[in-house]
């Protein structure tokens, strides 16, 4: 598929985020779908999003909060995150990374 992205490499992509500044960085977009490396400084700041979006985490640990849930999360695990709905990582390691897949329409998949 002429123009999509065939691999995306953690080193590169966390290189990338570091010389942005910003708490994330855009890596790979094709049609409904984008991939972000996450990395908040001090605390999350993040608003509800208009699109569903999964959190694979990298490394790292801590507490995330989606409306009325909790959950602890450790490396390797993912975090599913319907779309508008409040969510933040509550508490996190130092070390805390991870992906986010935001994917399918505007509002949410029904």
């Amino acid at each position: 598929m002429p123009g999509a992205q065939l691999k995306l490499d953690f080193i590169a992509a966390a290189n990338k985020l570091e010389a942005s500044g910003d708490a994330s960085v855009e890596l790979f977009k094709h049609g409904d779908a984008r991939v972000l490396l996450f990395v908040p400084q001090d605390q999350d700041k993040q608003q509800a999003h208009k699109h569903d979006e999964l959190y694979f985490i990298q490394t790292g640990h801590g507490i995330f909060k989606r409306g009325g849930d909790t959950v602890r999360f450790d490396a390797g695990d993912a975090l599913f995150v319907p779309a508008g709905v409040p969510h933040r990582f509550a508490s996190f390691s130092a070390e805390f990374k991870a992906w986010v897949v935001f994917f399918g329409p505007e509002g949410g998949t029904k």
